[in-house]
C-alpha cells in the first residue's frame, strides 16, 4: 500500500479568533482515524494575534491609549472575571478593533471581518489577483513566517485552505498564492461553505485552475481520504473535534469553547430560500449514544469548557436526549421553534443540562410572513416557547429578518410590537435585512439584478412585490424598530464584533456574579 501523504489543514483570516475552527479540526480527526498524518493552523487567530502585537504608530489620543492596554484586554478578554463586567467587556473589544483597523494600513481588518477597498471577494479575477500579490496582504508576515516553520518541521504533501466565510476568501488566496510559490509541488485543495456555496453558481467549474488544484463542495472527508490515502475507508465512528490538534488557550474566551455537529444538514429543511434545499445538502445526524460518548471524552480531557453546537437546528429529539443525559458542562445553540420549547418541564431539563442560551430564528412578528417563509410555526407558539424559556432561565439570541419578498411595512410593524410585548423574554437580538439567494428556486418568481459585482456574487437584488425595498427596511429600522427603549436596551447588550459567539459567556458570568 502506498505511503499516506501527510495534510496540512488551514483556517485563513479573517474570522472571530474565539473559539477553534470546527471545520478543519472535524476533517482532521476523520483523516487521522484512518491514518493520515495531519496538522491544523489557524491563520486567522495568529494572523489578528500577530496585529494585535507587533509594533504600531498610534495616530490619536484613543488609539494610544488603546495601545497601552492591548496586553491587558487579550488577557482579559482570557478571563472569566471581565465578563461579568459589560461596560468593561465592550471597552476591551473596543479597543482592540481600534488597533486593527490602525494596523491595516488602508484595509479595514476586524476581529470579524476583512474588506479590502481594492480587491473584491466576489470576483475570481480579483482572488487570482490576491494571490499574485500575497506580499500585499496585511497578515502576509504572520503566515509566511509561521508557514515556513510548519513545512520545515511537519513536510505536508497536501494543504486545505477551509474557506467558510466571504471575509476568509482574500486571505486564503493569498495564503494560496504564497504556497504556490514556495512550495510548488504542494498540491492545494480549498474547501468549505463558502466554496460549497460557489459550487451552485451555473458553470462555475475551476476558475482557479493553475492555482487551486481542487475545490471541494460539502463534506471532504471523503474526498480528502482518496486525495491523502486512495483506497483507504473512513472509520464509522469518529470524535467530531481535534482539539490536541489546536492552541486553545490562545482563543479570546475564559474558558475552552467546543464547536461540536451533532449532524450535517438541517432536520427541517422547509424554509423558503433555504441553502440547504439548494445546496442539496441531506439531513445526517450523528447517533445520539456516539455524541453523548464523544462529549464525555472531550470534557474528561479537558478540551472544552463551553459547547457551541453548530447545527442549522438541534433537533427536538436530541434536546430531548440532552435534558436526560448532561454532556456536563454549560452549552448553546440554534433550534427551532416548536411544541417542545413551550413545554415547561422540558425547558427547564435543558436548563439542568447545561444550556445556557438558545439562538432562535424568529424571523418575523407577523404570522403571513412566517407562512409565507414556511417556518412551520404560529405567533401563539413562539411567544409561549420565549415565556417558557425565560421562565427556566435559559437566554434567548433572537433573530429577526426584514424585506422579505412577502413582507410589508405594515407587517414589520407588527414585528416591532411582537418584540416590544416579549422585551423581558429575549436576551440579544440579531437584526438582519433579507438578501435573496441568487440560485434559490424563489428567486426565478421575482424579478432580479445584480447585487455585487462579480460573477462569484451569491445574492441577487430584486424588485419587492409591495415596494418595501432595501433602502426604506433600512430607514425604518434605524428611525422606527430601534427607538423604543426597551429595543435599545436589547441592543445595547450585544457584545461587539463577537455577538452570539461571546453572549453565552456573557450571561453565564453575568448571572454568577448577580
Amino acid at each position: 500500500m502506498a505511503p499516506k501523504r501527510p495534510l496540512l489543514l488551514i483556517h485563513p483570516p479573517v474570522a472571530k479568533p474565539c473559539e477553534p475552527p470546527a471545520g478543519v479540526a472535524r476533517l482532521a480527526t476523520a483523516l487521522q482515524a484512518a491514518g493520515v498524518p495531519c496538522r491544523l493552523f489557524d491563520a486567522s487567530l495568529f494572523g489578528l494575534l500577530d496585529l494585535l502585537t507587533e509594533p504600531l504608530d498610534a495616530s490619536d489620543t484613543w488609539t494610544r491609549r488603546a495601545l497601552t492596554k492591548r496586553h491587558r484586554h487579550l488577557a482579559a478578554l482570557r478571563s472569566p472575571h471581565l465578563y461579568g463586567h459589560r461596560e468593561r467587556y465592550r471597552q476591551a473589544v473596543t479597543d482592540l478593533a481600534r488597533l486593527l483597523r490602525a494596523a491595516g494600513r488602508g484595509k479595514r481588518i476586524g476581529l470579524a471581518n476583512y474588506h479590502d477597498p481594492d480587491l473584491s471577494p466576489v470576483r475570481s479575477a480579483d482572488l487570482l489577483r490576491a494571490a499574485e500579490t500575497y506580499a500585499e496582504n496585511p497578515f502576509f508576515q504572520s503566515f509566511s513566517g509561521r508557514l515556513t516553520r510548519i513545512l520545515a518541521a511537519f513536510s505536508p504533501q497536501v494543504v486545505g485552505l477551509s474557506v467558510n466565510f466571504m471575509s476568509q476568501a482574500l486571505g486564503a488566496f493569498a495564503i494560496a498564492g504564497w504556497l504556490r510559490r514556495y512550495a510548488p509541488r504542494l498540491r492545494i485543495v480549498m474547501g468549505g461553505g463558502l466554496v460549497t456555496s460557489w459550487g451552485q453558481i451555473p458553470g462555475m467549474g475551476n476558475p482557479f485552475g493553475g492555482l487551486v488544484d481542487d475545490l471541494i463542495e460539502g463534506p471532504g472527508e471523503r474526498v480528502l481520504l482518496d486525495i491523502c490515502a486512495p483506497g483507504e475507508t473512513l472509520p464509522e465512528t469518529r470524535s467530531q473535534f481535534a482539539g490536541d490538534l489546536l492552541p486553545m488557550s490562545d482563543y479570546l474566551a475564559p474558558r475552552p469553547i467546543l464547536p461540536y455537529s451533532t449532524a450535517d444538514g438541517c432536520w427541517w429543511r422547509k424554509c423558503a430560500f433555504c441553502p440547504e434545499r439548494a445546496e442539496r445538502q441531506p439531513y445526517r445526524p450523528l447517533a445520539a449514544a456516539a455524541i453523548q460518548k464523544d462529549l464525555q471524552r472531550l470534557t474528561a480531557r479537558g478540551d472544552a469548557g463551553l459547547i457551541h453546537f453548530l447545527d442549522d437546528a438541534l433537533a427536538p429529539r436530541f434536546l430531548a436526549h440532552m435534558g436526560q443525559m448532561p454532556p456536563g458542562m454549560p452549552w448553546y445553540g440554534f433550534a427551532r421553534i416548536t411544541d417542545h420549547l413551550a413545554d415547561p418541564d422540558f425547558a427547564r431539563a435543558l436548563k439542568r443540562s447545561g444550556c445556557v442560551m438558545l439562538k432562535l430564528g424568529i424571523e418575523s412578528g407577523d404570522q403571513t410572513v412566517l407562512d409565507a417563509l414556511n417556518k412551520g410555526t404560529r405567533i401563539a407558539l413562539i411567544s409561549k416557547a420565549l415565556h417558557t424559556l425565560k421562565a427556566a432561565g435559559i437566554g434567548v439570541y433572537a433573530y429577526l429578518l426584514f424585506g422579505t419578498p412577502a413582507e410589508t411595512e405594515p407587517a414589520a410593524r407588527r414585528t416591532l410590537a411582537f418584540t416590544l410585548a416579549h422585551s423581558e423574554a429575549i436576551d440579544f437580538l440579531n437584526l438582519a435585512i433579507f438578501n435573496l439567494p441568487a440560485y434559490s428556486p424563489e428567486a426565478r418568481a421575482l424579478k432580479t439584478r445584480p447585487f455585487y459585482p462579480g460573477d462569484l456574487s451569491l445574492y441577487a437584488d430584486f424588485e419587492h412585490p409591495g415596494g418595501w425595498r432595501r433602502q426604506r427596511v433600512r430607514r425604518f429600522l434605524a428611525a422606527v424598530f430601534k427607538k423604543p427603549a426597551p429595543i435599545r436596551r436589547i441592543l445595547a447588550n450585544d457584545p461587539p464584533h463577537f455577538t452570539s459567539n461571546h453572549a453565552p459567556l456573557l450571561l453565564m458570568h453575568s448571572r454568577q456574579s448577580a
